[in-house]
């Protein structure tokens, strides 16, 4: 049967590009479970009102330090976070290398304007045609909107897109609004789940 997959498209933090200054920030908000503490920053209106960008890095930080009471100033909170991307994991480039060039590509991202000025999201954006970032789009994952936003933007049905995304709430959300969605962490674990589902070049 022929494959119904048009279009494939990439989380980018725990993805492609390694996220550092997760532990600190549960240390400063006193939080130990990495699934509850991406429950909240999801959930955070704070949070989405900076990645959708509606509100500006400076007041981002302000309403950060203030919601979450952090002993720390806006300067060092802004600092810190800007330190979220470390580069890309090993594997990441030859991953999206090695996608079959039959399908059109694409980067599907909550970011702002803090991280994706990062050399190594310049990176990011250099490998793709198809750019859907949060703070551009003013929609979040995983709020419906935005899922609907990609699918009116590619003008293809919704069970066309491959999705891979490393937090299980943005992919819960994705296939509620149509797309073939999974969780996966890293460029193995991806290369793994592209490779099951025949969407790599054949060797």
């Amino acid at each position: 049967m022929q494959n119904r997959i048009e279009v494939l498209l990439f989380d980018v933090g725990g993805i492609l590009i390694e996220l550092g200054g997760i532990e600190l920030w549960k240390k400063l908000t006193g939080q130990t479970d990495d699934a509850e503490m991406w429950r909240r920053w999801l959930d955070c209106q704070v949070v989405k009102d900076f990645e959708s960008g509606r509100s500006t890095s400076d007041d981002f930080a302000r309403d950060m330090v203030n919601k979450y009471d952090l002993q720390i100033s806006t300067d060092h909170f802004i600092d810190s976070f800007g330190q979220w991307p470390i580069g890309f994991f090993d594997g990441a480039e030859a991953l999206i290398a090695d996608v079959d060039p039959a399908f059109r590509t694409g980067c599907f991202s909550n970011t702002n304007e803090i991280h994706w000025s990062k050399p190594c999201n310049q990176g990011v954006h250099d490998l793709f045609d198809l750019h859907f970032l949060s703070y551009e789009m003013g929609y979040v994952k995983p709020d419906a909107a935005s899922f609907q936003h990609v699918i009116e933007t590619l003008g293809c049905a919704p069970e066309s897109i491959f999705f891979v995304d490393d937090n299980v709430i943005n992919v819960d959300a994705a296939r509620a609004c149509g797309f073939d969605a999974h969780v996966a962490r890293g460029p193995e674990q991806t290369r793994q789940v592209l490779g099951d589902h025949g969407l790599l070049r054949s060797t």
